[in-house]
């Protein structure tokens, strides 16, 4: 049992790994054939200037999804601790609740800014 119990993390970072290495060796031969190609590489630009005014937030959206999930947190606690409701459930229903609630306010947020531009 011991030796199953340390091969899960194990394999699952080989996992992540090769999920990662093979994300970037693929579209890193995407970019080389459309460079031997001669076509133009720009399709693959991606950043604040091409995601409009939800790419300029980036960085609130997760501040405000990291809040959610915190009080999502302390909520399942308090959930836990005051009614009979088990604790995976209290836990993992506050939790996507009020991530989810982040995420609509900072669309709201954005959609918002956007009117005014």
């Amino acid at each position: 049992m011991q030796f199953t119990e340390a091969l899960i993390p194990i394999a699952f970072c080989a996992v992540v790994f090769g999920w990662i290495y093979l994300h970037y060796s693929t579209r890193n031969k995407e970019r080389m054939a459309l460079i031997d190609k001669g076509a133009n590489a720009t399709l693959f630009n991606t950043g604040a200037s091409s995601n409009g005014i939800f790419g300029k937030f980036a960085t609130l959206r997760l501040g405000l999804f990291f809040i959610g999930i915190a009080l999502g947190v302390l909520m399942g606690n308090i959930l836990t601790a005051t009614t009979r409701l088990e604790e995976g459930v209290a836990y993992i229903s506050m939790i996507c609740l009020f991530g989810g609630l982040a995420l609509v306010l900072f669309y709201l947020f954005a959609a918002h800014l956007s009117k005014k531009e």
